[in-house]
């Protein structure tokens, strides 16, 4: 049994981590962590997220010493905020933990990528070298064999899922960048509240116009320019997301079929849909669903997730469960 740890258990995606580690065979939770000035220290889990109770009731602890607990671990999810992830990681990983980063800290190695859209100076180089993109159904056998996973986020997962496979097929125009507008729930913005994601606050909007950190962690894992405006919509959790783009000369409907099922055939966790998906489909499943229409020389891919399961804790399940050669979906259906 691998004895496991979550670190910002108190969140939505630590509480669905919670929820799926107590249902994993081959794991044991071995504790569940917040920062120690956190209101949420000391109490049960199961009292933050009543949906646990009964099933964890473990309580919350406040993280003192992070040396003390990498020693009684042998894997950690870090569900922190980006700087959080990127002063923690080493610890673990000095003392050979494995570990499952679904913060933004260790996802792009790009010259000045972390001061300029992240606010802070990266400074464990040696580490972000070492990284593997969890992009779990793209990079199963560098995940196999890492000690650092970078689980991606919610849209940067609904987007690559859904182009990846048109791009490495080399069936897109891309002088002519794919246009991605996707639309999250609210709990993408996590469990505080302020008055940006109070639920009667909240109007349909687009924010992060041209600026979004997404936009370029999606464009250098995809190896192409994209156009990336994410929404909030006033629902609780999802994401859908419409990108629309330009297919290269000559191309058939027939080889985007195959682009897509040779990309996903065996991915248990990506299903092609002969139809657009809908939200309501992929709401607390650890499914990518991903359905396109082609008109002229244009194509409008359409992928839902769940934002806190596939755009987050299912994925780092998904990569903990191909890491150590468990089949895919253990613990997530």
């Amino acid at each position: 049994m691998l004895k496991t740890v979550i670190i910002g258990a108190s969140g939505y995606t630590g509480a669905e981590l919670a929820l799926m580690v107590e249902k994993h065979p081959q794991l044991t939770l071995s504790g569940l962590y917040v920062s120690e000035k956190s209101v949420d220290a000391g109490k049960p889990i199961s009292q933050l997220h009543g949906k646990l109770k009964g099933l964890v009731d473990l309580p919350v602890q406040p993280l003192i010493s992070v040396g003390d607990v990498a020693t009684q671990c042998d894997v950690v999810f870090l569900a922190t905020a980006h700087e959080v992830s990127h002063d923690l990681a080493p610890t673990f990983l000095a003392h050979d933990c494995t570990v499952f980063d679904l913060s933004g800290a260790y996802r792009v190695k790009a010259e000045g990528f972390y001061p300029q859209y992240y606010g802070f100076e990266h400074t464990e180089s040696q580490w972000l070298e070492k990284a593997v993109y969890g992009l779990a159904e793209w990079n199963e056998q560098q995940i196999e064999n890492a000690q650092l996973i970078a689980v991606p986020g919610c849209y940067p997962t609904a987007s690559q899922l859904a182009i990846k496979p048109l791009v490495e097929a080399q069936l897109l125009d891309l002088t002519q960048w794919p246009v991605i507008n996707a639309t999250s729930g609210v709990t993408g913005a996590g469990r505080k509240a302020t008055m940006t994601n109070s639920f009667c606050e909240v109007s349909l909007q687009p924010y992060g116009v041209f600026n979004h950190r997404h936009q370029p962690e999606i464009a250098k894992h995809l190896g192409c320019d994209v156009i990336f405006t994410p929404h909030l919509g006033n629902f609780k959790r999802g994401i859908l997301a419409t990108i629309t783009m330009k297919l290269a000369a000559g191309v058939t409907q027939e080889q985007i079929q195959q682009a897509f099922i040779s990309a996903y055939q065996g991915k248990p966790a990506v299903r092609l849909l002969d139809v657009i998906p809908r939200l309501q489909h992929v709401e607390n499943t650890p499914f990518c669903d991903i359905g396109w229409k082609v008109q002229g020389g244009h194509i409008i891919v359409v992928s839902a997730i769940d934002n806190l399961l596939k755009g987050a804790s299912s994925q780092a399940m998904q990569c903990l469960n191909l890491r150590y050669g468990f089949p895919v979906l253990t613990a997530l259906v």
